[in-house]
């Protein structure tokens, strides 16, 4: 049954802003996206708002909705009382441009930092062969769509700025696990990890996992059994013994 809403909606650009209040109709079975789109139909037609397709499959409407950050086109409208007030504002980790629509460059530049896949010397691409145990395994990880609610929400990005330049984030190294436990990638990409990337800075709040609108398990299954692979390349001191030894000999 259709009823009449209360909207507060961030409007504004880098350099300053503010919520604004809407009332707007809202019809049973609908999305905070279709509401969204109702106002800059109807009341804002100067409202950036980015989205795509709607099906919660390409990431594009990532906002806050009411301080959890959310796919609008996924946050059903029936979840919240009638004369509750919905506020909707920008991914906080991330530069505002304008309304509702943030710079998520961060996200790609870091992306370019990891190691490409490296299959090993001499084998051609139709020789490639996986077990289905192999595959399954970093799947799971192939189903993000890249909306970066989980590099949103992690609070060493969101709430300190400064180790930006020096951590990518779970979404990043969720990648840097799949290509870890790739049985055909031979790259040893520990160091990158840890050194580049910041794996040292995650400390496994599971903040990134609970947002993640398609249920991957990230901390559990990506990021924990990275620092793992640190953690026995780094900290081990038989494999320690082993590099010092190594270099002498390398010396010798």
């Amino acid at each position: 049954m259709a009823h009449e809403a209360k909207f507060r909606v961030w409007r504004g650009d880098a350099g300053e802003g503010a919520l604004k209040d809407y009332s707007v109709d809202v019809n049973e079975g609908e999305v905070v996206l279709d509401v969204i789109q109702r106002i800059q139909a109807t009341q804002a037609s100067d409202l950036a708002v980015r989205w795509n397709c709607k099906a919660g499959k390409c990431g594009s409407c990532s906002a806050e909705v009411n301080g959890r950050p959310r796919l609008m086109c996924m946050t059903r409208m029936n979840t919240f009382a009638d004369d509750e007030v919905i506020t909707v504002t920008p991914l906080r980790a991330f530069p505002t441009i304008r309304d509702l629509v943030t710079d998520v460059s961060f996200n790609y530049e870091k992306a370019r930092e990891v190691t490409a896949f490296t299959p090993p010397e001499g084998l051609k691409p139709g020789e490639y062969r996986m077990q289905q145990e192999d595959v399954a395994r970093s799947q799971e990880f192939r189903k993000c769509i890249e909306c970066f609610l989980c590099q949103n929400t992690c609070h060493a990005i969101r709430d300190h700025e400064d180790n930006m330049t020096s951590f990518a984030g779970p979404r990043v190294l969720m990648r840097v696990a799949e290509l870890e436990m790739h049985p055909l990638d031979v790259a040893d990409r520990k160091h990158e990890a840890q050194e580049v990337l910041g794996l040292g800075y995650c400390n496994i709040t599971k903040c990134c996992t609970e947002v993640c609108p398609e249920h991957i398990k990230i901390t559990d299954n990506a990021l924990i059994p990275l620092k793992e692979r640190v953690v026995d390349v780094k900290y081990d001191p038989i494999t320690w013994l082993g590099r010092k030894i190594r270099v002498r000999s390398d010396k010798d």
